[in-house]
């Protein structure tokens, strides 16, 4: 992969941070009332130094301000960052996670090679320590992510001159074992994101179907998963019509990728991941007049958050049944492309009217829906870069959820909210349904300009009645736009802790509950 790396290691340890000699010490500090911990002992070592810059209002209150001090009299440590952690009052989920963002950006621009972090000591209210280490684990391991596209020269080739090698994150308490486990966990949910970011920042003409099921292979070979990569022949006779009509004007053929654990079949019913992995996308007729066409390669971001999961399910060797399928395809232009007013069958043998050459990405999730029937799961959860109406109701802050069942719904809306990688849930009425209808087929691909995300949902639904289902639609929160255009790697946080939990609660219920998991879920 392309992406920066280096050998990071992030350490759990407890003691005093006001002690340790280190190349950048980081303190969180709130803008009101009297300092605690490392805090409280570092200004009482520098002769109230701290609180006096605190109370001259240097450090901004906003939580994430931050201050840079060098050689801080009376403090061991050569540099001291001071991050703001807001009013007492109002400190939250939000307030922590900004002040870890902003810990992790300014480390990643740093020239130090080592550093030590005491935000983890500050108590968040309805949080646990353990939930603290394992955002902290994860914030800050992917703070280290930067991409460079393999070849390229210019600015983008500049490397760290001293990278930085480890992070001491300090606890309060003792250092348990759900401690070490919860950063661990932290630490692979950054791992996911980042094969997602790769996977998402690479052009379209290196991140091709073909490239999407090599990084399956290789996932396969390094963990030890079952990889089945079935190409145009093996999907054309599983009577797929939808998913090869999506991929027909491509000269690189279509893909289906399918990935599951070894040995987990003894672990209940699978949870069923499906991806959509349009890797090209320029086979439509009507552009979007703000959009930049380059942004078109994010439209495989589903299957890269489903490869990116699947990693951390496997490095954190979950004992949890989980299958991935990955539709794989590029949208483009010719001969052998669909036609407005085409009439394709489905594998579900529903037939299909083509309304619009824009909507195909739910023509290759149609089938593969029907695909995940044959695994008898648990759930499915299908991820995808759907539609602009869902940019335009939710923006980039939360990911469109529909479902067919509302525990499932539930779920994922707390995993959202755990993970900071939110979803907002929007309706699928039957009012919405007859939107897609169509006098020459069971149904169109295409509901019309009103309520675009809820109808491209109640499509997919017509597919996903056999089990419980849920929809993520990321059009708004896979990646950002503008020069700066980057993958973001969600939604794997909230999928990675949509497993975790699930995988607690299947030990918990055999009995099977370790004591570290047993501590970090109490």
């Amino acid at each position: 992969m392309p992406s920066w790396r280096h050998s990071l290691e992030i350490i759990p340890a407890v003691g005093d941070a006001e002690r340790l000699r280190t190349e950048l010490l980081v303190i969180g500090v709130f803008s009101a009332g009297p300092m605690s911990g490392s805090a409280r002992r570092l200004d009482e070592k520098t002769g109230g130094r701290l609180s006096s810059i605190v109370e001259r209002g240097e450090l901004g209150e906003a939580p994430g301000a931050t201050l840079l001090l060098h050689h801080l009299p009376g403090a061991a440590a050569a540099r001291t960052l001071l991050v703001s952690l807001g009013k007492p009052e109002a400190f939250s989920d939000r307030a922590y996670w900004r002040a870890l963002a902003a810990t992790a950006r300014i480390i990643a621009e740093s020239a130090v090679s080592e550093a030590v972090v005491t935000l983890a000591e500050n108590e968040v209210p309805r949080r646990s320590l353990s939930w603290r280490v394992q955002q902290a684990g994860q914030h800050l391991a992917d703070g280290g992510y930067s991409f460079v596209l393999p070849g390229a020269h210019s600015q983008a080739r500049k490397t760290r001159s001293r990278p930085m090698r480890s992070i001491m994150l300090l606890v309060p308490e003792t250092l348990t074992s759900g401690l070490v486990l919860a950063l661990r966990q932290g630490i692979a949910v950054a791992e996911g994101i980042a094969l997602a970011k790769d996977l998402g920042n690479l052009p379209g003409n290196i991140c091709t179907p073909a490239f999407l099921a090599d990084t399956a292979r290789k996932m396969g070979k390094e963990f030890g998963l079952e990889v089945e990569v079935l190409e145009r022949p093996d999907i054309e006779a599983l009577g797929m019509g939808a998913f090869l009509l999506a991929g027909r004007g491509s000269a690189n053929p279509c893909k289906l990728i399918v990935m599951q654990p070894q040995g987990r079949k003894g672990y209940g019913k699978p949870i069923v991941l499906v991806g959509k992995g349009m890797t090209a996308d320029i086979g439509g007729t009507a552009a979007a007049l703000d959009a930049d066409p380059a942004d078109v390669k994010f439209n495989m971001s589903g299957a890269g958050s489903v490869l990116g999961v699947l990693r951390t399910v496997a490095r954190l060797g979950l004992a949890i049944n989980v299958v991935g399928l990955i539709a794989a395809a590029e949208n483009m232009p010719g001969g052998h492309s669909s036609r407005p007013g085409d009439v394709v069958t489905s594998m579900s043998g529903q037939t299909i009217e083509i309304r619009t050459q824009d909507a195909e990405g739910r023509l290759l999730l149609c089938d593969v829906l029907t695909y995940a029937e044959r695994f008898k799961p648990a759930c499915v959860i299908d991820v995808a870069t759907l539609t602009e109406a869902c940019v335009v109701a939710l923006g980039s802050h939360a990911s469109g959820l529909f479902a067919n069942d509302e525990a499932l719904a539930a779920e994922l809306l707390r995993c959202g909210g755990v993970s900071g990688d939110r979803a907002w849930q929007l309706p699928i009425w039957d009012d919405d349904f007859g939107q897609l209808g169509s006098n020459l087929a069971d149904t169109s691909n295409l509901g019309g300009r009103a309520a675009g995300a809820i109808t491209a949902a109640c499509f997919l639904a017509r597919f996903a009645k056999a089990y419980p289902w849920a929809h993520l639609d990321i059009a708004g929160t896979a990646s950002i736009s503008g020069i700066s255009k980057a993958s973001t790697g969600r939604p794997v946080p909230l999928l990675a802790e949509f497993l975790i939990s699930r995988a607690a609660e299947a030990a918990a219920a055999q009995g099977h509950l370790s004591p570290a998991t047993m501590e970090l879920h109490s």
